[in-house]
């Protein structure tokens, strides 16, 4: 394998803690880039630098562990995986477009509740519900038999 770099050095260089990449290591996101000494330690190669790099910037743009590790692995198969990439980035950009939309309905019911809102609503609507700026009267609605 021929590397020659102790965790420790890796973690120093590459600003990630021990316990991540050795997580990492665990997870086999950096097999190729590992291997051990006769006595036990992990040795990486310099490779692993750009691998943690694009892990980190992977995660960064939301995607997983795992999707990590299935891009990686078409990587290591000797394809680059920038179709699969970009086909991973834009179902997470339409996820958050989805967010958005969501998010901009949500501030809006907020937006009209808030500015609906009375501090001491009617005696006759807090008798009604538990919190009248929030909930409607039930008028009409029978209370079910238990």
């Amino acid at each position: 394998m021929g590397g020659n770099l102790k965790i420790g050095e890796v973690a120093a260089r590459s600003g990630l803690s021990v316990k991540t990449i050795r997580f990492y290591a665990e997870s086999g996101l950096l097999e190729p880039v590992m291997g051990r000494s006769p006595s036990g330690y992990r040795l990486f190669t310099e490779a692993v630098f750009n691998r943690l790099a694009f892990m980190r910037r992977s995660q960064s743009l939301g995607l997983s562990l795992q999707e990590i590790q299935e891009l990686l692995t078409v990587h290591d198969r000797g394809s680059l995986p920038c179709g699969a990439i970009k086909a991973r980035l834009e179902a997470k950009l339409a996820d958050i477009q989805a967010q958005i939309a969501a998010l901009a309905i949500l501030q809006a019911e907020l937006e009209g509740i808030l500015s609906g809102w009375q501090d001491q609503p009617p005696a006759h609507l807090i008798s009604q519900t538990i919190c009248p700026n929030l909930q409607q009267p039930t008028a009409g609605v029978r209370e079910k038999s238990m």
